[in-house]
C-alpha cells in the first residue's frame, strides 16, 4: 500500500518530537522533601553509676521511633553518579528504662532527646533514559547531634538530672529509586541505615553516671523531588 503525502508529513513530524529522558545527566539538581521515618534498632549497655554501692546495674535504656520532614539536596556529577546531602527537621525521641527486674528505679519513661543526623552520600543510579523507575544505591557518612535532653519530672524527683548525649560520627548505606513522573517532577523513596553510637551522661543523686547506647537506626523516607 502506497503511503500518501499526508501519512508521510505526519510521520515525519512525529520522528522530529523529542523524546522523553528519564535518565539523569551530568550537571542536574534533585531537590526533595517528605516525610522521613527514623526507627532505632538500639542496643543498649548496662547503666552504670557511682550513687550509693550500684555501681554497674542490670538498667538499659531504648530509644523510639519518630517523623519529620525529610529535606535533601542531590548533584550528578556523571549520569550514573551522584551526592547527595540528607537534612530534616529536628527528630525527637522519647528514651525509656528498661530492665528493672529489683525493683529499682522502675521502668518506663526516662526522659526525651532531640537530634539532627546530616548524612552526605555518594550515589550510584542504575540509569536507563527510557525507563521512569530510577534506582540507585549509596554509601556515605553521617554526623549526629544531640541537644535539648531532658529527664521526665518523675525521674527528677528520683535523682537524674544534667543528662547529656556525645555526638556521633558513623557510616551509611542505603537502597532508592526515583519514579519520573515527567522530566522535572519524581516521587522518591529510599531505606538507609545509619551507624548512630554514642554516651548518655548524667547525674544520678549527684553522682556521675552514664550508659552506652547504638542506636543505629533504619531511616525510611517518601518524598516528592524536582529537577532543575
Amino acid at each position: 500500500m502506497q503511503k500518501t503525502p499526508l501519512c508521510c508529513a505526519l510521520a515525519a513530524t512525529l520522528s522530529a518530537l523529542p523524546v522523553a529522558t528519564y535518565a539523569y545527566e551530568a550537571g542536574d539538581w534533585v531537590v526533595r522533601a517528605g516525610a522521613t521515618h527514623v526507627a532505632p534498632n538500639d542496643d543498649s549497655g548496662k547503666v552504670f553509676t557511682d550513687f550509693g554501692a550500684l555501681g554497674k546495674t542490670g538498667l538499659e535504656v531504648s530509644v523510639e521511633d519518630d517523623t519529620q520532614l525529610g529535606l535533601n539536596l542531590v548533584y550528578f556529577v556523571r549520569p550514573h553518579w551522584a551526592v547527595e546531602l540528607l537534612a530534616a527537621t529536628p527528630f525527637n525521641h522519647d528514651v525509656n528504662l528498661e530492665k528493672d527486674t529489683a525493683p529499682l528505679l522502675g521502668n518506663g519513661a526516662l526522659g526525651d532527646v532531640k537530634h539532627l543526623p546530616p548524612t552526605l552520600s555518594a550515589l550510584y543510579y542504575f540509569n536507563d533514559s527510557s525507563a521512569r523507575f530510577q534506582p540507585y544505591v549509596g554509601v556515605g557518612i553521617n554526623y549526629t547531634t544531640f541537644f535539648e535532653e531532658e529527664f521526665d519530672a518523675s525521674r527528677k524527683a528520683q535523682g537524674f538530672s544534667d543528662l547529656e548525649l556525645e555526638d556521633s560520627w558513623g557510616l551509611a548505606a542505603q537502597v532508592g529509586f526515583d519514579y519520573q513522573l515527567n522530566e522535572r517532577w519524581s516521587v522518591n523513596g529510599s531505606v538507609r541505615y545509619l551507624d548512630i553510637d554514642t554516651t548518655a551522661e548524667f547525674k544520678l543523686g549527684g553522682e556521675a553516671s552514664k550508659v552506652d547506647v547504638d542506636i543505629d537506626p533504619f531511616v525510611s523516607s517518601l518524598m516528592l523531588g524536582y529537577r532543575f
